[in-house]
């Protein structure tokens, strides 16, 4: 059996990790891998973290499953966060949630969940996507398609193009959106831009499926989700994927959530009856750790409002390296405008430069980005920022 298989190409991101470790500079520079890092460039464990934690480890008393389900309260606390607690479809009785092995596990559910749903569906992401989306969903049997997103020359969204593709989607097809912080460019839909691509979606009536893996790093908690309420208040169906990983800092406990909106609450039991199915079938039962972590600081009042603030630390120090890189790219002598990384938000952004030029940074200067030059804005710091404009002056 195992004489047919071919090798598959390496990841590029774990490729590029691998080089930046065995790079001996001393002022190399990691942009590759898209986890959060403090000013030292480590990725710490959350204050409320260690605190909800140390809870878990002194009350709990079993290890036996816990049901495809997961955790009621992480459901109900998750669903609250997303949508809000007075939101339309909750008081309805028309969200069920599920939780997941990550916000992957999300995406990887709802892949199976539409299959069964509408087994000729056409997933629609956008270009471009984060690279995981279309192989995720080709891998449950789905077709992807791409709409047009994010203008590499003008560094701008090609909003028109896209409303004009959004508006040719068949009603039995699914639309992927980013609820904020879009990866890998980093430019998200205003608020006025959501509502149109609103108005096309409960128009057309295909179902959107929102990725939420950012909740917090764009603006804020509940202005991140935007898009997510005034979708799930518009449309009868509805899929939401959302993960720990980034704005809890859960990365290896791989805990997220994955909600379905329902056109009533009979309808919606019908459909989560099959998502329990998909869920069985994949994996039967979710981790039970990360989700205790994130409900013991939701549910307590002090904890939450720790989780807040230290949440929004994150969210200023990303939000100040793009304006502190643009800044130093000026001091540079730099005449190329790159001020858009200041407008962008979340993790990551395009630099804007070719792929030789990606290679020179790496080979010359041992700063470390895809090919793409997409790049993680939380891998800047006040330490390198010098020497990583310095290195990108040098190469224009």
């Amino acid at each position: 059996m195992f004489e047919l298989l071919k090798a598959m190409p390496a990841d590029p991101i774990l490729g590029l990790l691998t080089q930046y470790r065995a790079d001996s500079h001393p002022q190399k520079v990691d942009l590759g891998v898209g986890v959060y890092k403090d000013p030292q460039g480590h990725t710490p464990i959350l204050a409320c973290v260690k605190v909800a934690e140390q809870r878990r480890t002194d009350s709990e008393d079993t290890k036996v499953y816990i049901g495809p389900t997961g955790s009621p309260l992480f459901n109900q606390l998750m669903t609250e966060l997303a949508f809000g607690k007075n939101h339309v479809a909750l008081i309805a009785n028309r969200i069920r949630t599920v939780s997941t092995p990550g916000g992957t596990g999300a995406l990887r559910v709802a892949a199976d969940f539409i299959k069964r749903c509408r087994p000729n569906a056409v997933l629609w992401v956008s270009d471009p996507t984060w690279a995981n989306h279309t192989g995720l969903f080709e891998a449950a049997g789905i077709t992807v398609k791409t709409y047009p997103y994010y203008d590499y020359d003008t560094k701008s969204l090609k909003f028109e193009q896209m409303l004009a593709a959004l508006n040719q989607v068949s009603k039995d097809d699914v639309v992927l959106l980013h609820a904020c912080c879009h990866n890998p460019s980093g430019m998200d839909l205003t608020t006025e831009q959501w509502d149109e691509v609103i108005s096309v979606t409960a128009k057309q009536g295909f179902t959107p499926l929102i990725d939420m893996a950012y909740q917090g790093f764009g603006d804020g908690v509940d202005e991140d989700a935007y898009g997510v309420r005034q979708m799930a208040a518009a449309v009868e169906n509805m899929i939401l994927c959302s993960s720990c990983s980034k704005n809890f800092g859960l990365y290896r406990e791989r805990i997220g959530a994955c909600s379905i909106i329902g056109k009533d609450a009979a309808q919606t039991d019908v459909a989560f009856s099959v998502l329990l199915y998909v869920v069985r079938c994949i994996y039967s039962m979710p981790p039970a750790h990360g989700a205790a972590i994130v409900e013991t600081i939701l549910a307590d009042a002090d904890l939450k409002q720790q989780w807040l603030d230290e949440l929004a630390v994150m969210r200023n120090r990303i939000n100040g390296n793009r304006s502190m890189l643009v800044n130093k790219l000026i001091e540079n002598g730099v005449e190329q405008d790159f001020s858009f990384i200041a407008q962008q938000k979340g993790m990551f952004s395009f630099l804007g430069v070719n792929q030789t030029q990606v290679e020179t940074l790496k080979s010359q200067h041992s700063i470390y980005m895809v090919g793409s030059s997409r790049i993680s804005i939380a891998g800047i710091s006040e330490s390198n920022v010098d020497y990583l404009a310095k290195s990108i002056a040098s190469i224009l």
